[in-house]
């Protein structure tokens, strides 16, 4: 009895694993039998693919100037705001004038009295030519000495380089007075260009001192054109040239796009936290005066781009040898087969493909687990982190 017990439990033990082995057999077939749960599948589509070179950008004025103080003294009157339009020539600020008005005056009261000796040495040098002629014809005569005759002649002649002496002291002083009548006109600062003031540097009552360094009072830019500094890694940097396609969005406004050519890029770079990073700068018309100075941009440098094309998601096509791609398709059986395709440029989202493919075919994306479906859009190689 106790033979057959254990007999007994022995055949129960293999039957319920041989049990066991057959379900789990049985599920794995379904699952294989199933080809809507096995594959992700991926459809060819049509449309546009760039490929990109992204970077932040900042917006400037392309033209603008400084507007500083040439003489020192306090700004009595500001005749402009920040936001203002001002034409070239207009007055846009005054000094003090008091200090180079008194240079003014000093200098043409200077001038008046070496005017007045240069008179008064013209009128001795007039007698002095008198006295010598007549020195002349009393020597002619015998009728006078030779030391008179040297003392009048050596009249006239210091009398004539007194007159010169007066003269350069006249020219002279006249050139300060110009400098200093120049310095007096600095006063009054006056628009070098049009444009709109940006930014004031300066406030009614303040003092200016010019004799160290130039103060500045205020900037004037012209807004119509903008130019956008971006800073590009050195990774990307050769993928750049000047003339290609460039657009950008700012960040307050990712709706609107902004068209341009790249203009340059600056061959010294700069090093932020260890990151070697270049300059590349363009320009875009602003007439619409929706750019404004300071701006943050997105910018997108097109390396490369295709219109109306079929294009894939990256993940579903593979390298199959040195220029060769291909993609995996399910035969009548449901099994994945290779199909040679060739591939055109690619975005690191989707890659174009030229030939092997007809648009609405699908692919092999991937295996896909027992809880997932399909893929019938494109964001799912987002998704997945592909680049």
């Amino acid at each position: 009895m106790a033979v057959w017990i254990r007999r007994y439990r022995k055949t129960a033990v293999i039957s319920l694993i041989l049990i066991v082995l057959l379900l789990v057999m049985a599920w794995r077939w379904g699952s294989a039998s199933s080809p809507d749960r096995q594959w992700q599948m991926a459809t060819v589509e049509r449309g546009d693919v760039e490929e990109l070179v992204t970077a932040l950008g900042t917006l400037e004025p392309k033209d603008y100037v400084d507007v500083g103080a040439q003489v020192s003294g306090q700004l009595t009157r500001l005749h402009v705001e920040v936001g203002e339009t001002v034409e070239e020539g207009q007055l846009l600020a005054e000094l003090d004038a008091s200090v180079q008005q008194t240079k003014v005056d000093a200098g043409l009261a200077e001038m008046e009295s070496l005017q007045a000796q240069l008179e008064q040495r013209q009128a001795e040098l007039e007698l002095a030519r008198l006295q010598y002629q007549r020195q002349q014809r009393l020597r002619g005569a015998d009728a006078t000495s030779d030391d008179a005759f040297q003392s009048a002649r050596s009249a006239l002649l210091v009398t004539e380089a007194q007159i010169k002496v007066l003269q350069a002291q006249l020219r002279q002083k006249q050139a300060s007075v110009e400098g200093d009548q120049a310095n007096l006109g600095y006063a009054r600062i006056y628009a070098p260009r049009s444009g709109t003031v940006v930014s004031m540097e300066a406030r009614e009552g303040q003092t200016l001192n010019a004799n160290q360094t130039t103060p500045t009072l205020m900037r004037i830019a012209d807004l119509s054109t903008m130019t956008i500094s971006t800073q590009v890694s050195e990774a990307d940097v050769h993928r750049l040239r000047a003339g290609m396609p460039v657009y950008f969005n700012t960040l307050g406004n990712n709706r609107q796009r902004y068209d341009s050519e790249l203009r340059q890029v600056l061959p010294t770079p700069e090093v932020v936290n260890n990151v070697v990073l270049y300059t590349a700068e363009f320009d875009v018309g602003n007439e619409q005066a929706q750019l404004m100075s300071g701006m943050t941009a997105q910018v997108f440098f097109v390396v490369n781009a295709a219109e109306n094309v079929l294009s894939l998601p990256v993940a579903a096509v593979k390298r199959s040898g040195r220029g060769q791609w291909k993609v995996q398709v399910l035969d009548g059986k449901g099994e994945p087969q290779d199909q040679p395709v060739q591939a055109g440029i690619n975005n690191r989202v989707r890659i174009v493909i030229n030939e092997g493919l007809e648009e609405g075919d699908t692919v092999v994306l991937g295996a896909a687990g027992p809880a997932m479906e399909p893929s019938k859009d494109n964001d799912r190689p987002r998704r997945r982190g592909l680049f």
